[in-house]
């Protein structure tokens, strides 16, 4: 039991003061005053809140390290800050496993690397790279539990740090000569989501595609110009370089695909900018038809272009300027945003400058980790600015796992996995790199003053994070979506 706690949950506008039950890794019963007669061990809450484990969606565990690795580290850092669930953007090609072909061959060896590994529970996503992956869409769904698929609209064009033409493009995407990355493979991955839907009605409500929504010929032109203006450095060059509708124009294509192929499964990615976000409401709009959910990730919410970090908040799509971020806030209070993720990407120091320089936007890599300030970051911000706790608990949970078929996660309530996260509302700290227990070292968010700190997160009913360290070794498991309720 974990006594005397003020339970939040998605699904109730007010917080319940009371004991949480725990049996066999589920929440048993949420009560008053559980009589200790019927417990066999308990941990005193304190009277702090208790949130569910947070679901964070959206996070690249393996991109710049050793998969096996990152999975104990990033985990750590995740666990640390009340996350029970990741779930990781994988593909093939260079970073990653550095290796191309066919998932039959690549999706259990991320398997294997991953098994016993995790501090929180995990699964994955998978991005069809090759013409061949669509054809193995179907099997990755029944077979491996992955149903939700992703697309890097970026790519098809554009290298994951800079301009690439089409060789550059197949050598580092790991794809033959007749593969083409482009807008009619992304409607081909869609058409067979869309198709798996229909063959598999269990499947149905979690098969998904998701978009990383940026156009290829708006970064090459703007990065150009950019470079070439003297006026703009740091990290409002690399905004103005990947400008705020290249974003909006990639969600009006990704929008109109959905609806022209009946993937009607839509989760547009880390909406970063005002532009991007309208433009996913007005399409929203336009194709009531499909079920559209916008992201927003913990960075985007908490920096903008004048962050002291600089290059080190370096990310795509990119840090905005504070009106777009002001522009985020609002939309998350009115609602419009369906979860907060924090796009986890482990970047250690020396491979985000590259060896060639830190301060120089153009030359670090893309990506930082953060998933270690995803609940206190929204809960720090989201409540100085009136984010009620139940909505909270909706954004960093119950909304992600519901999408993505997590039918044990996301609740405080009997039958659900008994992830708990105990945050003290009253505490303030400073983020500080040297207290994470991520392999990455340093931290853009260096600095922030935070009111609402993780003290303790059990994975399953069982105490995995405690007042800065790990408990336990790992007992992270893998994820088969959507999971048996």
């Amino acid at each position: 039991m974990i006594k005397d706690v003020r339970v939040v949950r998605a699904m109730a506008t007010g917080v319940e003061r009371a004991d949480i039950g725990v049996k066999d890794g589920r929440v048993a019963r949420v009560a008053p005053k559980i009589p200790a007669a019927e417990v066999r061990a308990s941990y005193d809450g304190r009277g702090q809140l208790a949130f569910p484990g947070v679901v964070d969606a959206h996070t690249h565990v393996g991109i710049y390290g050793p998969l096996s690795e990152d999975a104990v580290n990033e985990s750590r850092a995740a666990i640390s800050g009340g996350v029970t669930t990741m779930l990781t953007y994988f593909r093939t090609g260079h970073y990653y496993l550095n290796r191309g072909g066919r998932y039959a061959d690549v999706f259990p060896e991320v398997l294997k690397l991953s098994e016993g590994r995790y501090h929180c529970d995990y699964g994955y996503h998978l991005a069809p790279i090759a013409a061949s992956h669509v054809d193995e869409m179907e099997a990755l769904a029944t077979l491996h539990g992955v149903p939700s698929f992703k697309i890097f609209m970026f790519y098809g064009g554009y290298g994951l740090h800079g301009t690439a033409g089409e060789d550059e493009q197949r050598r580092f995407l790991m794809i033959g000569p007749e593969d083409h990355y482009d807008l009619a493979h992304f409607e081909f991955v869609m058409r067979a989501a869309a198709k798996i839907r229909t063959a598999h009605p269990r499947l149905a409500q979690h098969v998904s595609v998701s978009l990383h929504c940026e156009m290829a010929d708006i970064l090459n032109a703007y990065t150009r110009l950019v470079q070439n203006d003297a006026a703009l450095t740091g990290l409002a060059a690399y905004s103005a370089a990947r400008p705020p509708h290249a974003e909006g124009l990639a969600v009006a294509v990704a929008a109109y695909l959905g609806h022209e192929t009946e993937c009607v499964n839509v989760n547009l990615l880390h909406l970063s900018s005002r532009k991007a976000l309208e433009t996913a409401l007005t399409m929203a709009r336009a194709f009531p038809q499909v079920d559209f959910r916008r992201e927003v990730t913990v960075g985007h919410l908490l920096l903008d272009v004048d962050a002291p970090a600089g290059t080190y908040a370096k990310v795509n799509p990119p840090i905005r300027p504070r009106e777009d971020v002001e522009y985020l806030w609002t939309a998350v209070l009115q609602g419009q945003v369906d979860w907060i993720v924090s796009d986890h990407a482990c970047c250690a120091e020396e491979t985000k400058a590259a060896g060639k320089g830190a301060g120089d936007i153009w030359l670090a890599k893309s990506g930082f980790g953060g998933t270690e300030y995803l609940l206190a970051g929204v809960f720090s911000e989201g409540r100085r600015r009136g984010l009620p706790l139940h909505r909270i608990a909706a954004l960093t949970s119950w909304n992600p796992a519901q999408r993505y078929g997590l039918s044990t996660k996301g609740d405080l309530a009997p039958g659900f996995d008994a992830d708990i996260v105990l945050l003290n509302p009253e505490r303030t700290f400073t983020v500080q790199a040297a207290d994470s227990p991520s392999g990455q070292g340093y931290t853009p968010f260096e600095g922030q003053r935070l009111t609402g700190q993780v003290t303790a997160t059990f994975l399953r009913g069982e105490l995995a994070w405690e007042y800065g360290r790990v408990v336990g070794p790992p007992r992270g498991r893998y994820l088969r979506r959507p999971t048996d309720a």
